[in-house]
């Protein structure tokens, strides 16, 4: 059996985590921050949708790169141009403006993510082999989960200790320190013989992957919009609803808000094991379940706040909730993408994982914008917003079980 962790995955391992790290930990004191600045629901999930638009339309030129340059050289020089965005972004707060300018900042950090993700994801299978490609993005989603894991608890008690510029500097030598290690991979790279016109390239490989998705492999389009459709949701409770009902509604404090986020690392490592050690066990049709667990926990989660229990109590029904849902999107993001890659071929690899990720991102503005309305015209009975949410979300996850057995009976 081929080895999973071989010098180049290892690299990029070790690198994913240093900037998952910088990244996640500024994130987590940015949320704060804007919910502590403005108090609103509705400025934080706009200051979110906006970061996310550039991923959006990006994301697709992102996978084209990823396939037609050396794909070490594209991380090593990304990972450099965020270290110099958050430096520069952490000096010019200090002449005012902060909330503008951390809208920007989260701009620019997206255009780059939207080059990187696809870039990365396209180097796994470059990396590994057969079963090895679900774990190796297990370890991948595990590198994820440890960072989400550590840095809310210790962002919490940074960020309350020290502010919000610390905060900075600290991603700032993650992103370069990822850069030099993302210097040691060494990937096969072959330059194309001829030259070619820049937007025939574009209109050639849009077409590549558009036919492959269409017509060759139209089961994973499906997938892509089905999980766009539930991405919605999930970006609409959990990472707009959750902080907000934590910070607004409890009135808790940054550190429980970091404890939960913790929390839902930890379900998130978890997920990804379970991924990885039942990597010859899993089936596509059983993935219908994880969307209906998720509806689910919405479910009680609106109920402790019609119940007449204390404020500890509704969070740590949220907190449990929460987590659950977490561990079950760590499984079915990481089975899916593996799915996805193994009937990819790698001179499409860089643009399909591109229109992965822009499916799965289309809709968060949407959520994120409307459900931020939602909380904020609910706030005093917010089970109105997460029951019906997790009826829908039910709903969904039968209506999908057809559609995963068919995609299954493909396979074989």
């Amino acid at each position: 059996m081929q080895k999973i962790f071989t010098r180049n995955f290892t690299f990029l391992i070790l690198g994913q985590i240093s900037s998952l790290f910088g990244n996640y930990t500024l994130k987590f004191a940015l949320s704060m921050y804007v919910l502590e600045q403005t108090g609103s629901a509705s400025v934080f999930a706009r200051l979110l949708s906006l970061a996310l638009l550039p991923t959006i339309f990006l994301s697709p030129f992102g996978g084209i790169l990823a396939d037609c340059a050396n794909r070490r050289n594209i991380m090593v020089a990304l990972d450099t141009l965020s270290g110099i965005s958050v430096l520069t972004a952490g000096i010019a707060m200090k002449f005012g403006n902060d909330i503008f300018i951390i809208g920007v900042l989260l701009v620019v950090l997206s255009v780059l993510g939207a080059f990187e993700s696809p870039t990365v994801q396209a180097c796994i299978p470059q990396m590994l082999s057969g079963n090895n490609i679900i774990r190796g993005n297990a370890a991948v989603n595990q590198a994820a989960s440890i960072a989400s894991l550590i840095t809310p608890f210790s962002g919490s008690i940074f960020y309350s200790a020290f502010g919000i510029r610390p905060v900075f500097t600290a991603a700032v030598i993650c992103f370069f320190a990822t850069a030099i290690l993302e210097c040691f991979i060494r990937l096969d790279y072959k330059k194309t013989a001829h030259q070619t016109n820049i937007r025939t390239i574009i209109k050639e490989d849009f077409s590549a992957g558009m036919h492959f998705l269409a017509h060759e492999q139209p089961g994973i389009l499906k997938l892509l919009l089905l999980a766009a459709l539930v991405s919605m949701f999930v970006a609409g409770t959990a990472v707009v609803g959750f902080p907000y009902l934590v910070r607004t509604v409890l009135g808790l404090s940054a550190q429980y808000y970091g404890i939960a986020e913790s929390a839902m690392g930890i379900a998130s490592i978890l997920g990804s094991l379970c991924t990885a050690i039942m990597a010859k066990k899993l089936r596509i049709r059983s993935l219908f379940v994880l969307f209906i667990t998720f509806g689910i926990c919405l479910i009680p989660c609106g109920l402790a706040f019609i119940m007449p229990i204390g404020i500890f109590a509704r969070y740590f029904i949220l907190l449990t909730m929460f987590c659950l849902c977490q561990l079950g999107c760590s499984v079915f993001s990481t089975y899916a993408i593996s799915v996805i890659q193994e009937r990819t071929p790698d001179k499409l690899m860089g643009k399909v994982m591109s229109y992965v990720f822009t499916f799965s991102m289309c809709a968060q503005p949407i959520g994120q914008i409307a459900y931020g309305a939602l909380f904020d015209y609910f706030k005093d009975c917010v089970f109105l917003v997460l029951i019906p949410s997790g009826l829908a979300i039910c709903l969904t996850g039968l209506l999908s079980k057809g559609f995963f057995k068919k995609f299954e009976c493909q396979e074989d």
